[in-house]
């Protein structure tokens, strides 16, 4: 065990009482880098899909931003004494599962999913990282600030709404699934874990009181870029 996890074992124990304890936070940390890690395997692929080999660099180069988020939140975990393979390992099945059900069927659909969708997970994330403290916290905030492939994704979503005002349907049901299926993961993932779990209800926190802020911002959201909720 590191010292640093000595250290947060330490103070959690001497009557903190709203820290998280070291296990949580690695949780948290490793669900993180999961998603970080797969996103940039996803959006690089999905870069595939792109009409002109232009936007299909801007998406490709937009993905390495989220290398370098993993990058961050590993280090932080070994720092607490885990190994990040072991710590992102509990959550593979779950990610991989909201993929495979939310594959996207042309360029579009993937624009969305990357604002949408992954949008969905940072604002379970932020939520759940109020209750860190103030080091770990940073590092999660850090890692979830808009990106370039947010920014890229919420332009081109913009433009091709106002070009053709018929993608605004189809796209804006594309992104109620989305939104659906990344709440139904957030609870699973909540449910099956108990650390995180533990951590949401720390300060009388819950999972449908999350669940509720993930679900107004999600409408924000997609107003911003033209669609409807």
């Amino acid at each position: 065990m590191s010292e640093a996890t000595e250290s947060a074992e330490s103070d959690h124990d001497a009557g903190t009482g709203s820290r998280p304890g070291p296990e949580a936070v690695i949780d948290l940390l490793g669900l993180l880098a999961l998603g970080e890690l797969l996103a940039f395997e996803r959006i690089a692929l999905d870069a595939r899909l792109a009409p002109d080999l232009g936007r299909r660099a801007q998406l490709s180069e937009a993905a390495v931003g989220e290398i370098r988020n993993y990058r961050l939140l590993a280090d932080r975990i070994a720092e607490l004494g885990a190994d990040p393979a072991e710590a992102m390992a509990p959550f593979k099945e779950a990610i991989r599962s909201f993929d495979a059900s939310t594959a996207p069927r042309d360029w579009l659909e993937a624009l969305v999913k990357v604002y949408v969708g992954d949008a969905v997970a940072d604002d379970f994330f932020r939520a759940v990282a109020a209750r860190l403290d103030s080091g770990d916290r940073a590092i999660v905030e850090q890692v979830l600030q808009a990106g370039p492939a947010a920014e890229f994704a919420a332009a081109e979503i913009r433009a091709a709404v106002e070009t053709d005002a018929s993608a605004a349907g189809r796209l804006s049901l594309w992104g109620r699934r989305l939104v659906g299926e990344g709440i139904n993961r957030a609870q699973v993932v909540a449910a099956s874990h108990e650390h995180l779990a533990g951590l949401i209800a720390a300060d009388g926190g819950s999972v449908d009181a999350v669940l509720r802020h993930l679900t107004r911002a999600h409408q924000e959201r997609m107003k911003a870029v033209g669609l409807n909720n």
